[in-house]
């Protein structure tokens, strides 16, 4: 799903074989110098001298460096959002869900100690509109996801609230997830501990 179009700095879209391999090159590329000095160090004469292209060719697709960044969160949420739909997607009963996202929790949070790149990406995400904006969206796909797994334990429950509470359950996960790798990793763990206790009580509340 590409989200290029409607966020700034938006980048063109390969068609042909060719064109997406140099992407998936340059998008390597620019994940290596992430993960060795930080987004904000990366330069696109870097991105471009490490993928074997001109920086004219790298224009061509990414008009920015705002852009590769944007692409590379997008990239990881997806992946976030295919692994929180395959953890829900058999919740029947309040048992399954606390397991269930309780486990999503932890492997989130196991993603965002073992991707230097995701924690650079999303620790900027406040002072970045575009990157706010991914944020919220990618929170609202993932609370209908949750929403949907409380409405088949709770057929009764008022939908509406569900989703409104599902939204805030997933942005406040993200914002809790950026605290804990800000900060000393045994006060990080106690601070996820914290959120999954806090939210397994709201979702599961009678």
């Amino acid at each position: 799903m590409n989200h290029g179009a409607t966020i700034e700095g938006a980048r063109r879209e390969p068609a042909q074989k060719r064109s997406r391999e140099r992407v998936e090159r340059i998008l390597a590329c620019a994940s290596t110098l992430i993960e060795q000095g930080g987004s904000d160090a990366m330069r696109m004469s870097e991105v471009a001298e490490m993928a074997g292209i001109s920086i004219g060719s790298l224009y061509q697709y990414f008009p920015d460096k705002g852009a590769i960044i944007r692409t590379l969160a997008e990239r990881y949420n997806m992946a976030g959002q295919v692994c929180i739909a395959d953890g829900l997607q058999d919740v029947r009963d309040a048992q399954g869900l606390r397991r269930a996202f309780g486990e999503l929790i932890d492997t989130y949070y196991a993603r965002f100690l073992a991707e230097p790149v995701m924690r650079d990406i999303w620790s900027g995400t406040q002072a970045d509109k575009a990157l706010r904006n991914i944020d919220l969206a990618d929170s609202r796909i993932n609370g209908a996801v949750l929403a949907a797994a409380r409405a088949r334990v709770d057929p009764e429950a008022d939908r509406a609230a569900l989703e409104t509470s599902s939204f805030l359950i997933m942005q406040l996960g993200e914002a809790t997830m950026r605290l804990a790798i800000s900060v000393e990793r045994r006060e990080g763990d106690a601070l996820v501990e914290n959120y999954k206790r806090i939210v397994l009580r709201e979702m599961l509340a009678p």
